[in-house]
């Protein structure tokens, strides 16, 4: 795949991921939306392959980041959060066993 390709697929999976992850919270997304944008026009004239291929690992790394670490919090009064996870965050809860499991 060419880097152009890649460099435009990649844009358009961090803004997506910028709008399930900040859903709801117009600051966010339009931080967020600023941030992307500036960050590619400030890489625009790259053209060496090695630099290309480092910037989109940069930008492949972020979109996980966000997409596996960020949860939104709503105000509910000047001390307390109400956490929103995303439904692809929560995951089965296993308890911890301290014991290996006996072999029959």
């Amino acid at each position: 795949m060419a880097d152009s390709a890649k460099v435009l697929r990649l844009f358009k999976t961090l803004h997506r991921t910028r709008q399930q992850v900040f859903k709801n919270d117009s600051r966010a997304l339009e931080a967020a939306r600023k941030k992307i944008n500036e960050e590619f026009k400030k890489n625009i004239s790259v053209t060496s392959p090695e630099e290309i291929e480092k910037l989109i690992k940069i930008g492949s790394d972020v979109e996980l980041i966000l997409r596996k670490s960020v949860i939104q919090g709503i105000h509910t009064d000047h001390n307390t959060l109400k956490l929103v996870p995303r439904k692809d965050l929560l995951t089965e809860n296993n308890p911890y066993c301290d014991a290996p499991a006996q072999k029959p």
